[in-house]
């Protein structure tokens, strides 16, 4: 019973929608002052998130729609953006996942969690390991939020991957915390991207 009171909130991580942009952006060595045009793998970027309860731990999923990134590598200005279906959250449960939905989501008004970014502080190496930070704006639910989201890039023989991991204060982000009186559950949510490009 639990298990079907905890809503799939993950939709605000798919914020994470963010994470994505970094992989594609960073597939490819540049020459200097050459900008780099990419899209995103939607069929291999993974959008994960995790809601915790005093109980147990809900896990789940949302799936990539669309994603196009421009960087200048020789000013870190990026461009572009990564959309995610935000009716494709599931959770394995779907009293809950409908929910999340209706409730929490409201995917039915609100389709699209965007990231938007701006701006890439650190250097990419050519090849090995990259601690960067990419900020840029996240809409979620009908409103916009700045935000600031490390990534670890790997390079290897030209071609990379990039990984984040990053939380969302949903419920001061607008939505519903969907707690209980005998059921409390964390008004955040963990988000968890792998982002790759075509």
């Amino acid at each position: 019973m639990a298990e079907n009171i905890i809503p799939t909130i993950s939709g605000c991580k798919s914020i994470l929608v963010a994470a994505a942009l970094f992989g594609s952006l960073l597939t490819a060595a540049p020459t200097p002052g050459q900008e780099i045009v990419l899209d995103l793998d939607t069929a291999r970027t993974t959008v994960q998130f995790t809601l915790a309860d005093v109980l147990h731990t809900v896990h789940g999923d949302f799936k990539v729609k669309h994603g196009v990134i421009r960087f200048d590598p020789s000013t870190g200005k990026i461009s572009g953006e990564v959309a995610v279906d935000a009716a494709s959250g599931e959770s394995g449960s779907d009293g809950r996942d409908s929910r999340m939905h209706k409730n929490i989501l409201e995917s039915g008004r609100f389709q699209d969690i965007l990231f938007v970014p701006d701006r890439v502080e650190g250097t990419v190496a050519s090849q090995g390991s990259s601690e960067v930070q990419v900020h840029g704006t996240f809409r979620i639910h009908g409103a916009a939020h700045e935000i600031m989201v490390p990534v670890h890039v790997q390079v290897t023989d030209g071609k990379a991957t990039a990984k984040m991991r990053f939380t969302i204060p949903y419920v001061k982000w607008g939505m519903k915390n969907p707690s209980t009186f005998l059921l409390r559950v964390s008004d955040k949510v963990d988000i968890d991207i792998a982002a790759y490009s075509k």
